[in-house]
């Protein structure tokens, strides 16, 4: 059974708080108190179904061209956070063997960017996803309608993926953003043909974590956060403030359950893959949507083989070449799809994911919030104390959509407090987080000719630096990682970007 994105890993819900003691997931800021948001559990869950609701838009069905919620970040951001957040916390066991486990505080390692929902346990353990050269991996079927030589993942008779993490399988995009690994894996092989599996595994690995560091974080997060962990334009693991751990690096829950869950607000409603006109596609299929009758017929849903003609064109995800751009309609179809602002806002369709995606509750902002207070996360004030950060004030969170102009059909933008009295100097960690970035606003130049700047809101000093934190301590923890290894390493083309990644893959 394939482990679906919108349900925890396991060992998430049991988190201890000992300074003792490490699971595979901890704290980093174990002192501070629950956050709470009523007297019983009903109240707890009411008031929190209250702003899950605010946090969620109404029914807005994809369309071409622009778009006031765009980002300056090209939609592959998304879906590259979602490739490295299966990477963090791979869980090898099939859900039918929680009961065996139910924490999972010591028996699975720690977690790392190391790629292994790409290599799996490698082509000695699992040889069913490799080729018989034992050293390259095995591609699908061919994929039409955008990159020539797209194909869809390897399956067995029953069309599951055969990858290292099934997850990576769970909608079309990150499918096919998986069998780029598998490519660009290829490739160095076919360039570097004397160089052994593991050689060519620490090669692959050292261009995603380069690229990590210089492209992916300094996207997302505010560059004076990044600053601040560099002496002399150099990461250092001396200036991790908050992230420590005792053996090896543990996977914190103000991380994984609000800070690295900003992608939720990248997501748009839908994507075009390709030139054909029937793949302006839902990335779910809901009941609303149904009802409307918007002009598509099926979804981007994942775990079934990829239709034949839904090869992605990349440069509609990545800047990977010049769209030109004029605002007709042939052209919006061909256009660079820009992720959404990180923002406390997420698209209808997340707050009605069908039911084999996740049920009781439906709504992905309400089951972040409640996992989130389950846990016992601290709320984002007594965090940003903790951190030596002057709080936001009640008016300056905001609930709604970061846009530079309010639509007057869009629900009106309010202040944490206006929503319940409950989260007066009491907002939970993953809202504030999101809150914090539409006041970390950078103007970028989107990479198509449409000369325009794009408001772009990026992480801040408290989501910015626990999500930072993370991804370098990850790393410095890794005794194989680039940070360990050869940290002056650079990739024969810099500046290295996702670009730069794709392209290579891509054979150019």
């Amino acid at each position: 059974m394939s482990q679906r994105h919108s349900e925890p890993v396991r060992g998430s819900q049991s988190v201890p708080r000992s300074p003792l003691f490490e699971g595979r997931f901890g704290r980093l800021f174990r002192s501070l108190p629950d956050a709470k948001f009523g007297k019983t559990e009903k109240e707890n869950v009411d008031n929190l179904t209250t702003l899950a609701t605010k946090m969620s838009a109404q029914f807005d069905p994809p369309t071409d061209g622009k778009d006031p919620e765009e980002s300056g970040i090209p939609s592959l951001y998304t879906y590259l956070g979602q490739f490295v957040d299966h990477d963090i916390t791979f869980d090898p066991a099939s859900s039918l063997q929680k009961q065996d486990d139910p924490d999972a505080l010591t028996d699975f390692r720690t977690p790392a960017l190391d790629l292994d929902n790409i290599y799996g346990r490698g082509p000695d353990d699992q040889p069913y996803m490799y080729n018989d050269d034992g050293k390259t991996f095995l591609l699908g079927s061919k994929l039409t309608g955008g990159d020539p030589k797209a194909t869809d993942l390897p399956r067995n008779s029953a069309h599951r993926a055969l990858i290292g993490d099934p997850r990576n399988d769970e909608n079309t995009i990150v499918s096919q953003l998986q069998g780029l690994f598998h490519r660009f894996h290829n490739r160095t092989v076919a360039d570097n043909p004397t160089l052994s599996f593991r050689d060519i595994q620490k090669l692959v690995r050292f261009h995603y974590q380069y690229m990590l560091l210089n492209d992916f974080l300094v996207r997302l997060i505010n560059a004076d956060v990044l600053e601040d962990l560099k002496e002399k334009g150099v990461y250092e693991k001396k200036k991790l403030k908050f992230f420590h751990w005792k053996q090896n690096p543990f996977m914190p829950v103000e991380f994984s359950v609000a800070a690295y869950r900003l992608g939720h607000s990248m997501v748009r409603p839908g994507y075009r893959l390709n030139d054909d006109d029937s793949t302006l596609l839902p990335i779910f299929l809901t009941d609303e949507a149904k009802k409307n009758k918007p002009p598509f017929d099926d979804d981007l849903q994942g775990f079934r083989a990829v239709r034949s003609e839904r090869g992605i064109d990349w440069g509609r995800f990545i800047d990977v070449d010049t769209r030109v751009y004029d605002g007709s309609k042939a052209e919006n179809k061909r256009r660079l799809q820009f992720a959404y602002r990180i923002d406390t806002s997420v698209v209808f369709a997340l707050s009605q994911l069908p039911a084999a995606v996740a049920s009781n509750p439906s709504a992905l902002p309400l089951r972040n919030l409640l996992r989130g207070w389950r846990l016992g996360l601290p709320s984002g004030q007594h965090v940003a104390h903790a951190m030596g950060v002057k709080p936001l004030a009640d008016k300056d969170i905001l609930v709604g959509k970061a846009v530079d102009k309010q639509d007057p059909s869009d629900p009106p933008v309010i202040s944490i407090d206006k929503v319940a009295p409950v989260f007066k100097d009491n907002c939970p960690l993953w809202t504030y987080i999101l809150a914090e970035a539409m006041h970390h606003k950078e103007k970028v130049h989107i990479p198509v000719k449409e000369k325009v700047t794009v408001t772009t809101p990026q992480l801040g000093p408290v989501g910015g630096r626990i999500a930072a934190e993370v991804f370098l301590g990850l790393l410095f923890g890794d005794n194989n990682s680039l940070l360990n290894l050869q940290p002056e390493w650079t990739p024969d083309e810099t500046p290295y970007t996702l670009k730069d990644f794709v392209n290579y893959a891509l054979g150019k």
